[in-house]
């Protein structure tokens, strides 16, 4: 297992959702936003925390937050940022619409990181989730090799790489929900407080 000086905590916050109508890692829910919940449940276990956005009002969180180096080409590229401005060789990559996530969570993901693996990730049911995972800085390189030939699919990457998945509970489901639309927002706040 890794200790903290070896992770850092990558949040992926893209900006404006069209579905939203906001950017989603400012959204509030039970009185912080998105990324502030992130980051509460990746800080004990990172040495590092560093957001990927083009936005500005990022930087009220005090962590270090980068720009994407290849603009508008979707997941891959904030996760080669991310890595590429990463001083570790392991690193969590988390998307910002996922304010459930818990840091017993992420400890799974770092229980199972080893040396032969540049991904650890979960799946719910068969459906891979790459957005809450564990990646090696090395990946960076794959990311780049894909965006030069014009690939944005986030499923392209994966599968070019060698991967440990981690089923997830039943009762961790709602933890790794993503909110994507209003109605999303309302399933997790009934879910949480039911």
């Amino acid at each position: 297992m890794n200790n903290e000086e070896n992770i850092t905590g990558i949040i992926l916050a893209g900006g404006k959702s069209s579905r939203m109508g906001s950017d989603k890692g400012l959204l509030v829910y039970n009185n912080k936003t998105f990324v502030e919940h992130i980051i509460e449940a990746m800080q004990p276990l990172v040495s590092e925390i560093i957001i990927v956005s083009n936005t500005k009002d990022y930087d009220q969180f005090a962590h270090k937050r980068v720009e994407d180096i290849i603009p508008d080409s979707g997941p891959i590229a904030g996760i080669h940022t991310g890595l590429t401005h990463s001083n570790t060789p392991s690193n969590f990559v988390v998307s910002c619409d996922v304010p459930l996530i818990n840091r017993l969570l992420l400890e799974k993901l770092s229980l199972q990181d080893k040396e032969i693996y540049d991904v650890v990730q979960f799946e719910d049911n068969g459906k891979t989730i790459p957005l809450i995972a564990l990646y090696k800085k090395r990946c960076a390189k794959k990311c780049i090799e894909l965006l030069d030939a014009n690939e944005k699919r986030l499923r392209k990457l994966v599968s070019a790489l060698e991967v440990k998945t981690i089923s997830i509970l039943e009762k961790e489901r709602v933890l790794v929900a993503n909110i994507n639309t209003v109605d999303d927002f309302k399933v997790i706040k009934n879910a949480v407080n039911h």
